[in-house]
């Protein structure tokens, strides 16, 4: 064995304690949700529980026409459909509580040092800061609430919200001026001008989605609730007319058998599990560190038809990158290797160390301390970097700066190096030349580099129907380059603020729904305009404020993910009410031959199941309806897969699985029940 008993039995130990904590309050909650100011968020539900109400009174009323033994049965039954359906929608919430709990916990207590009108600062509870408030947090307390930095530059610890433990930098001014409340400043100081109020911040939107029961319904909800209640009527109507069929041969149905039938009938699979599917898929939204202000949103990211993407950070790196060097004549690759590693050492710049990373990869060059040679460090004014090291002069830089640095003109560089500046320049890289001295080696080529696995990712959206469009304000010629390695559908080259916003605006004019995220002020109008506009946590507050999500990772490539979660959420809720109905069907015509053959034996050659009395068929029938909600729990939890797939062959994969599979499952769990039942002489 990997693992030592004792060991095995301690993680067991831990599973089953978890799985305690997660199912004994869903219980609990599974018998509190039977408060009818609950049960009538959920129709069919509630006419579930009041149907089991009455079979509970007709089983104390004498001559009902049915044995007490199949009648309490039936009652049984029916409240088990009930709890198990509250039981599964408390589930999906008992998932994120345990982190709303471990939230509130972290801010509760807090105070902060709130600037008063005299200019000093007074200590106060937090909660009692209000919008525009400003507070100074020093090194090793917690921020207060959500904010934008006035002054200073601190190092801050993200973890007890994005899971990070890697501190981030924040400072006054530019995009990483945002703050989150309930996060802690590791070093230095930041006076903080709050930006919510309480109720409002990050935390508190976070901790309301995660506790589901405050999540509002989306109109797809909506929409099938009206549909569910549309059927419940129908069914309704066609129970009620039944009885006098019944009749009018001079036969007469059980009321208890009508109603438990009527719940045979209603779509109450997909109304037991409406509820779960929609938490379920919030919760994990927020196990992705986003944070959602309406569950429209995420149902529009399942229906997105164009996704647009930032270049920098999304698509690439965001930093240009080593990605090959190109001796000049009469220069060996290892001299220009050399040579460019040691004028790379003193850049601390992003660029810089690529250089070094990139050459450390190659080769083993030579690498002298520190203490012997002079670092020139790179700088904007002189757009050069290198070190001073055994009399010798080793620098890189921009063409023209090394070319003055060595005495030349860009008309006296070989031509084979001129030729491949050129071309690096052409292709949307940016050359960097590389000279010992007065001699030129060669030249770096930097470039963005596509992160990888991005071209399969846009590849997988494309099959299921969503352009990709990479929006950058490099000029015509880079972002084509690059658009052409990432494998993009379309390209928006030097975007502005107004660019964005009417390419949205006609993307929408189109009849398509528009994703985009940003971080940056200027993004702010797009954010606002698009269906699904994700903003950075760590971004500017006007952007934040325009979108309808937040990622608290600041991972632009999220939004990736959060269009999948939002086609889950569809795909998921689509199978089951496809199910649920097919179900609804079979159920009727296996049903109703048995409940009507002692009435009018014609109906007996429909009976195909041959199942046992009209007692066995309708019991048979309530005891499949309640078990195939337990069945289903996990997959409502956990989600359909979505496979990338045209629309056309995702219905046409629904309907032949949870269409054709909800026909057919019906007849065998009934006639497997009534043959069990009869066995144990329950009928």
């Amino acid at each position: 064995m990997n693992m030592p008993l004792p060991e095995v039995k301690a993680s067991q130990a831990v599973d089953q304690t978890r799985f305690a904590a997660l199912w004994r309050p869903a219980l609990v909650q599974a018998f509190v949700k039977l408060d009818p100011r609950q049960l009538k968020r959920s129709p069919v539900m509630l006419v579930v529980a009041l149907t089991a109400l009455l079979t509970t009174v007709l089983c104390l009323l004498p001559n009902n026409g049915v044995s007490l033994s199949v009648a309490v049965q039936i009652a049984l039954w029916l409240w088990f459909t009930v709890l198990f359906a509250n039981f599964a929608e408390a589930l999906a919430e008992g998932r994120g509580k345990a982190r709303a709990d471990s939230l509130k916990a972290g801010s509760q207590g807090l105070s902060a040092q709130r600037r008063n009108a005299d200019g000093y600062f007074e200590s106060v509870p937090a909660s009692t800061l209000r919008k525009d408030d400003v507070v100074r947090v020093v090194a090793g307390e917690l921020i207060p609430g959500d904010g934008e930095v006035l002054e200073g530059i601190a190092a801050v610890n993200e973890a007890a919200i994005t899971g990070e433990s890697a501190p981030v930098i924040r400072e006054s001014g530019g995009d990483r001026s945002a703050v989150t409340g309930n996060t802690r400043v590791v070093s230095d100081w930041l006076l903080i001008r709050i930006t919510s109020n309480p109720g409002e911040s990050t935390l508190d939107r976070m901790i309301a989605l995660v506790e589901g029961a405050k999540r509002q319904k989306t109109p797809n909800e909506i929409a099938l609730d009206i549909l569910l209640i549309g059927l419940t009527l129908v069914f309704l109507i066609v129970v009620v007319t039944l009885q006098p069929f019944a009749r009018f041969n001079g036969g007469s149905l059980p009321l208890i058998f009508l109603a438990a039938l009527l719940v045979t009938l209603i779509p109450t699979t997909i109304g037991g599990l409406l509820s779960a599917i929609g938490i379920a898929g919030m919760d994990r939204l927020v196990r992705l560190n986003v944070i959602a202000r309406s569950g429209r949103a995420v149902e529009a990211a399942g229906d997105v038809h164009t996704l647009m993407l930032d270049k920098t950070g999304t698509i690439t790196f965001g930093n240009r990158r080593c990605s090959a060097l190109h001796a000049a004549p009469g220069v060996t690759a290892k001299e220009l290797g050399q040579g460019a590693l040691l004028a790379s050492l003193a850049d601390d710049t992003a660029e810089g160390k690529s250089i070094v990373e990139y050459l450390r990869q190659l080769h083993d060059f030579v690498e002298p301390p520190a203490a012997q040679y002079q670092a020139i460090a790179f700088s904007a004014e002189t757009r050069l970097s290198g070190i001073d090291f055994e009399q010798r002069r080793y620098r890189k830089g921009a063409v023209d700066a090394v070319l003055a640095f060595v005495g030349l003109q860009r008309m006296d560089m070989p031509a084979p190096l001129a030729r491949e500046v050129e071309r690096i320049a052409q292709s949307g890289g940016t050359p960097l030349l590389v000279c010992l001295d007065k001699r030129l080696l060669g030249v770096i080529h930097l470039k963005d580099v596509v992160k990888p696995g991005i071209r399969e990712r846009f590849a997988e959206l494309r099959k299921l129907g969503i352009r990709t469009v990479m929006v950058t304000g490099d000029n015509p010629l880079t972002a084509a380059a690059i658009a052409a390695e990432a494998g993009v559908d379309d390209v928006l080259a030097e975007a502005t603020p107004e660019k964005k916003l009417a390419r949205i605006r006609q993307e929408q004019n189109d009849g398509r729904l528009v994703a985009m995220c940003g971080d940056g002020a200027n993004d702010a109008p797009a954010l606002a305009q698009a269906d699904v506009g994700m903003a950075m946590n760590d971004g500017t507050q006007a952007a934040r404020e325009a979108a309808n999500m937040v990622d608290l990772d600041s991972d632009p490539t999220k939004l990736l993910d959060v269009v999948q979660v939002g086609k889950a959420l569809l795909v998921t809720r689509g199978a089951l009410t496809t199910f649920s109905i097919a179900n609804d069907v079979a159920k009727y015509f296996a049903i109703l031959p048995a409940l009507f053959a002692s009435i009018y034996p014609q109906l007996g050659a429909l009976n195909l199941m041959g199942l046992t009395s009209p007692q066995s068929a309708i019991l048979s029938a309530i005891v499949f309806n309640a078990l195939i909600i337990v069945v289903l729990i996990p997959l409502a939890l956990r989600g359909v897969r979505v496979q990338a797939a045209s629309a056309a062959q995702l219905l046409r994969r629904n309907l032949l699985i949870y269409g054709v599979g909800g026909i057919l499952v019906p007849f065998a769990g009934i006639k497997l029940i009534d043959m069990l039942l009869t066995a144990l002489h329950l009928v």
